[in-house]
């Protein structure tokens, strides 16, 4: 699928045009949940521009802008026993940013998915949930 992005900062393709701040996973879900970091669970280490990290703890600090980060994407899982999970992918440099201004909770978009979901993000190396 080819994409361009539109004058008006929207990320388009033949089918889905979406704009700068909404993912492909959650762009129908308008939603916004202030998780607590200490449940996410980041499987795959991230790989961080300082610059953009930086930025974005500028940004949150701010009173004004720190409303316009947009929510991070989280897959929420229920295990085979009725455990929750909460498996975050993307949004590395917010999650860095909102790490080490020791925030307790981040904005993210949760959408419910299922363990097949999640063994297309990590093949063999999916635990089995409770």
């Amino acid at each position: 699928m080819s994409s361009a992005t539109n004058g008006d900062s929207n990320t388009c393709s033949t089918s889905l045009c979406l704009q700068d701040d909404l993912s492909i996973h959650a762009a129908h879900i308008s939603e916004v949940h202030n998780v607590p970091m200490r449940v996410l669970i980041r499987p795959i280490p991230s790989i961080l521009e300082e610059s953009k990290v930086l930025s974005l703890i500028e940004t949150i600090q701010d009173e004004v802008k720190g409303n316009a980060v947009p929510p991070i994407d989280v897959l929420w899982i229920t295990g085979r026993q009725g455990g929750n999970y909460y498996y975050s992918f993307g949004g590395c440099h917010r999650y860095e940013a909102y790490k080490r201004l020791k925030m307790e909770n981040i904005p993210c978009k949760l959408f419910k998915s299922t363990v097949d979901d999640l063994r297309v993000y990590l093949g063999s190396s999916t635990p089995d949930l409770l």
